[in-house]
């Protein structure tokens, strides 16, 4: 039987697609190579003639996408010279850093809104030994200070503007053409801070040959820092971004000062990468919609109860929006999509049991109650 070579992380896999020197200390938890799963019930149910995939990034060590990106940014920093990291945070943001920063024996500063953050996201984060910073504020606050702090101080910042994230994150898009043996039609994600939709475009983009729109050669996202790969494909995807509508600048116009949204993950009013994510939707003729709290937490149960898929509710947001969007026919039948769950359930468990009442029955610990229990729902 021949030896197969040991996963290592994505950026053992793509190393030649990243911008990581030969020599380099990798600092890797075997981030990536994530489930790409079709949906079967979900599709069938709704009677359309569509291919709905889902890619499982809650399957990521840390439970969410942001290690693809964390793993380059912090093999960066720690090549570099940075003496630590910091980022604000919602939750998987300040997680994965943390996870990364111990991996690499550097110390990690988060910033997090007060009484804003999942309980388990907080509980990864203080385990991994973070420094904890709680505002009174919201994210976009903490945003704004951890850009002053960086000016001041000798740390490096791991949020979403860091272009060495958004390589890392372009990943996805390589391991779903690989999957697919292409590009889907349309790709749908949930969008907070507008950086992940971005990086896909840029993975697409990348092995299509770099397109014909402003990622043409060098690539307007990363200052031409990455090296392009074969074309393999001759399409990219619509890409189509959902926000929550509690949380939705992109529907608006114009930032929201005071989001608010049952999916933490993306309840943020002030994007980092608004002009990026606006030039991905102009280029890939797709568009940005708004979900409501009632339609996320719906599709979460969805997911959860027809495909034995537990994601937490920002992720839900794009199941949401493409299942809409199937129905209005906007994504006209034949179509190939894929959804981006970005984050595991356990994230947000509190969430999941709010929503669940009733699930758990109690009765006496004898045989005829238990058997009139399963009985009834027989």
């Amino acid at each position: 039987m021949p030896f197969r070579v040991r996963y290592t992380g994505l950026i053992s896999k793509y190393m030649d697609l990243l911008p990581i020197s030969d020599d380099a200390r990798v600092i890797g938890l075997g981030e990536g190579n994530t489930p790409l799963i079709r949906l079967t019930r979900i599709p069938r149910e709704l009677g359309r003639d569509v291919d709905i995939y889902v890619k499982y990034e809650g399957l990521n060590p840390t439970g969410s996408f942001k290690d693809r990106g964390m793993t380059v940014a912090v093999t960066k920093a720690v090549d570099e010279g940075a003496k630590a990291i910091i980022c604000a945070s919602t939750g998987n943001t300040s997680a994965s850093a943390a996870a990364y920063a111990a991996r690499a024996g550097t110390t990690c500063f988060v910033l997090i809104p007060d009484g804003k953050i999942a309980l388990g996201k907080l509980a990864q984060a203080v385990m991994h030994g973070a420094r904890v910073i709680q505002i009174r504020g919201n994210f976009d606050d903490g945003m704004r200070l951890v850009k002053e702090v960086a000016e001041q101080s000798p740390v490096t910042i791991v949020n979403s503007i860091n272009p060495y994230r958004l390589q890392g994150q372009k990943t996805a898009a390589f391991e779903i053409i690989e999957e697919l043996g292409r590009a889907p039609d349309y790709h749908c994600l949930p969008v907070g801070n507008a950086g992940n939709i971005t990086a896909h475009w840029i993975g697409y983009s990348e092995w299509a040959g770099g397109g014909d729109g402003p990622l043409t050669g060098a690539c307007n996202f990363c200052d031409g820092r990455c090296r392009f790969a074969s074309a393999i494909v001759d399409k990219r995807p619509r890409m189509v971004g959902y926000q929550a509508a509690g949380s939705a600048p992109f529907m608006r116009g114009g930032p929201v000062d005071d989001p608010e949204t049952v999916a933490t993950a993306i309840r943020i009013g002030h994007p980092q990468s608004w002009d990026q994510a606006h030039a991905v939707q102009r280029e890939s003729d797709g568009w940005f919609d708004e979900v409501t709290d009632d339609e996320i937490l719906a599709a979460q149960r969805m997911l959860a109860n027809h495909e034995g898929v537990f994601c937490e509710p920002a992720s839900a947001a794009s199941l949401a929006g493409a299942l809409r969007d199937i129905e209005s026919g906007r994504i006209p039948g034949g179509s190939t999509v894929v959804c981006t769950l970005t984050g595991h359930g356990l994230k947000d468990p509190d969430t999941a049991i709010a929503q669940s009442g009733g699930a758990v029955e109690t009765v006496d610990a004898e045989l005829g109650a238990v058997r009139q229990a399963i009985t009834a729902h027989l």
